[in-house]
């Protein structure tokens, strides 16, 4: 009987997709064709994952889903860069992976867990794309169940994440690496104003955290603005009040 590669230990698993990813990789030259593989390839060797997907900043540093094996993936995605928090956000964020054993039972992103039930998630897993210094994005796989990833899962989407993270920085311009980490970290920037700002209108108006950034969202809208810009705009404004 023919071993597969679920049957093979860890390091022999890990090696034989990275090895069978590389070949596929050495063979094309564009970049979306190679994210495509990568996500395929982590679909496969996670059982009961619905799909994988990669997050990736655009040219306009903006969070997009480059690569994804199902629509659900992209949905899931999507809600989180709409609502700025998620798994795959900390996971990129943190350079750490971040595991969710049961998406509905889980508290640390409230409304974005609520939406990814909705849409049928129940458990993920990600893991930063990281090469030297610079972090690219984020590969995840996501799951119709609960308990569907535990420490092994974790470690190989790690080492592969790491693996691909390397194929994916040499196939990138000289720069463009150091280019998505410096955006990566002018988000992060954002986040924390958009979090001091939540934390001003909760202290000035007496409200909870949900209807601070609803505030927020609604004085956005109605300035026409982004909401960072807005939220920078009452950090500043708060402190030169102090002064």
């Amino acid at each position: 009987m023919t071993q597969t590669d679920a049957d093979l230990p860890l390091a022999d698993e890990l090696a034989a997709v990275h090895t069978r990813v590389s070949g596929l990789l050495l063979s094309r030259d564009k970049v979306t064709m190679a994210l495509a593989l990568i996500t395929s390839s982590a679909a496969e060797i996670f059982p009961d994952t619905v799909g994988a997907g990669v997050t990736l900043l655009d040219e306009q540093g903006r969070r997009m889903t480059a690569a994804a094996s199902d629509p659900l993936v992209e949905q899931a995605d999507s809600l989180q860069y709409e609502l700025g928090e998620g798994p795959c956000l900390d996971a990129w964020e943190h350079r750490t992976v971040v595991r969710v054993d049961d998406i509905a039972g889980d508290d640390r992103w409230p409304s974005w867990g609520r939406k990814a039930v909705e849409a049928g998630m129940r458990s993920a897993l990600s893991a930063p794309l990281v090469a030297g210094e610079n972090a690219l994005g984020a590969l995840k796989v996501y799951a119709a169940r609960e308990h569907a990833y535990g420490d092994r899962e974790a470690h190989v989407l790690t080492m592969f994440a790491a693996q691909a993270a390397i194929l994916l920085v040499h196939m990138r311009p000289a720069g463009d690496a150091q280019r998505i980490s410096d955006q990566l970290r002018d988000k992060v920037r954002g986040r924390d104003a958009i979090a001091l700002a939540k934390g001003i209108i909760m202290a000035r108006d007496g409200v909870h955290e949900r209807a601070a950034f609803l505030v927020l969202a609604e004085l956005a809208q109605r300035e026409r603005k982004p909401i960072r810009d807005v939220a920078e705009h009452l950090a500043r404004s708060a402190v030169r009040q102090y002064r």
